[in-house]
């Protein structure tokens, strides 16, 4: 049975993630404090006793979900079971650095560095309440790509993440977002309501965001991943380092493919989809994507003890 390692994005995040990891395993605790060098601050203080409000801040809240996922692979790398035991990686939004971190396409000082930057870039290119973002809850992506392209008018609404059969988030300016709320109601839609984000990620607002990342991502060193990355916006694998350099950057700015990704997977005879990091939001997409998937979520010990002995 094929497996795949998939990394979860932003909203996983929880105060005391990856605490247990690294009071457990040396290896989980030298990622955290490596990160910390990197970003050359306690970023683990920060996620562990932290508030939440301050772990959720955008800037935050990348690099510390990654880090949370890159000690939870260095625990299973531990026990035995590294990343060459998946026939795929895929990460969620900023989840698709610490899947190519993971892969050793790129290293995790410039993993935390380029999270970090990403999530101010992200922050900074639309002032704060200029932007929203909504999910929609019971509509397909086409019906929903057509609600945002109605509710757009003079400004931006763009379906931004295509997370499963019947759920799809929008991205733009506020008033638009807000049009494509009740035009989604007016649809039949089950649910469709805004989300607690600080700014609209995935959208053509975040243009200077996508040239900030092409600036950075120019000078960092990226290798061919060990395992394929299922890449979100193309929902199919990619190797090489320089299509995986643009298609970062593209990211920024570009759908997040994740219904196609995991589709893409299970066609490939994927059943088997482990979740490293945070939170267990990806396996329910997953089981609602592909009803033959069996899901593990990865984030604490008893976890990666459960997984290393099932392998």
């Amino acid at each position: 049975m094929a497996r795949a390692f998939i990394f979860p994005g932003q909203g996983a995040q929880s105060v005391g993630m990856g605490r247990g990891l690294a009071e457990n395993w040396p290896e989980a605790r030298a990622v955290f404090d490596t990160v910390d060098e990197a970003l050359g601050e306690k970023l683990s203080h920060l996620v562990w006793t932290g508030s939440a409000e301050d772990l959720t801040l955008t800037a935050n809240a990348q690099p510390a979900l990654m880090a949370t996922s890159l000690a939870a692979m260095a625990a299973l790398k531990a026990e035995g079971v590294g990343v060459e035991r998946a026939d795929y990686v895929a990460g969620h939004s900023l989840g698709e650095y610490s899947a190519l971190c993971a892969a050793g396409a790129i290293s995790l000082e410039d993993t935390a560095r380029l999270l970090r930057l990403r999530g101010q870039a992200m922050q900074q290119a639309v002032p704060v309440g200029e932007g929203a973002m909504a999910a929609v809850l019971g509509l397909d992506v086409e019906a929903v790509t057509a609600i945002a392209a109605e509710a757009a008018q003079d400004g931006v609404c763009e379906a931004a993440n295509d997370n499963d059969p019947a759920q799809v988030v929008v991205s733009g300016s506020r008033e638009a977002v807000e049009r494509a709320v009740a035009l989604a109601k007016e649809r039949g839609a089950k649910r469709a309501v805004l989300l607690p984000v600080s700014a609209p990620f995935h959208c053509a607002l975040m243009q200077p965001a996508a040239e900030a990342m092409r600036a950075a991502l120019a000078d960092v060193a990226i290798a061919a991943p060990r395992v394929p990355l299922v890449a979100n916006v193309k929902a199919a694998p990619v190797s090489d380092p320089e299509e995986i350099r643009a298609l970062l950057v593209a990211q920024v700015t570009g759908r997040v493919r994740w219904r196609e990704s995991v589709e893409w997977m299970a066609a490939q005879g994927v059943e088997d989809f482990w979740e490293i990091g945070a939170g267990k939001a990806l396996s329910g997409m997953v089981r609602r994507i592909f009803k033959g998937a069996q899901t593990r979520a990865i984030g604490m010990p008893e976890d990666v003890r459960a997984a290393a002995g099932a392998v």
